[in-house]
């Protein structure tokens, strides 16, 4: 499945109604009394719910590569990542009716990524990882003189990642790649920040442990 563009994104809404339907998307939980000031995306969102094409393509042109990137590294395979991106937004586009800006945009998102990541992994009932070339993944640097150690640095660093529990990689993910607060990672994985913040150590721990043995 090809990764979507500026251009098909404008027809959003006529395919979404072929795809089957998978699980609900939980509301985003909170209160007015604790609502948090609302940011440009999840403005965009809310015109959506009025059937704006244009704030939906918006978002898919902002937040596709980010996912991408957060599945890809959770998955080790570029066009099942983008499969997974693709679900996202077909997500999104169903839930907009019922979405309530009391988080950030980016919170909500990647509570629908993980979802569907668990949905994957239980799928594929933990088989092995079809390694690809990094070289394949857009958002990958390949502005360095060297680019065949980058490679090699990369690659080594996806296996690794892939050898975490899905707890642990999905919160180094959301921490370091996508730059999510402890807060809202705990919000995203309805877990305790305390266990977030465990989960985080013990992920690194085990991949500075990976990498010393594979470099």
């Amino acid at each position: 499945m090809k990764s979507m563009t500026h251009a098909s994104a404008a027809v959003l809404p006529t395919w979404f109604g072929n795809v089957a339907r998978s699980e609900s998307i939980p509301e985003s939980s909170g209160s007015a009394d604790n609502a948090v000031p609302v940011d440009e995306d999840a403005k965009l969102m809310c015109a959506v719910a009025t059937g704006d094409e244009v704030a939906l393509a918006q978002l898919i042109r902002k937040w596709q590569g980010p996912l991408i990137n957060f599945f890809y590294r959770s998955i080790g395979s570029v066009e099942q990542a983008e499969d997974l991106s693709q679900l996202v937004f077909i997500r999104l586009y169903r839930a907009a009716h019922s979405y309530q800006p009391v988080a950030r945009f980016s919170t909500y998102l990647f509570h629908i990524a993980r979802r569907l990541l668990i949905n994957e992994f239980r799928r594929r009932q933990r088989k092995p990882l079809e390694m690809v070339d990094p070289a394949e993944l857009h958002a990958v640097d390949t502005d360095s003189a060297d680019q065949h150690r980058l490679y090699e640095l990369e690659e080594a660093f996806q296996r690794a990642v892939t050898k975490l529990t899905e707890d642990q990689r999905t919160a180094i993910l959301l921490l370091k790649q996508q730059e999510l607060s402890y807060d809202e990672i705990a919000v995203i994985m309805d877990q305790s920040v305390a266990a977030v913040k465990t989960h985080i150590f013990r992920g690194r721990q085990k991949l500075k442990e990976i990498l010393r043995k594979m470099l």
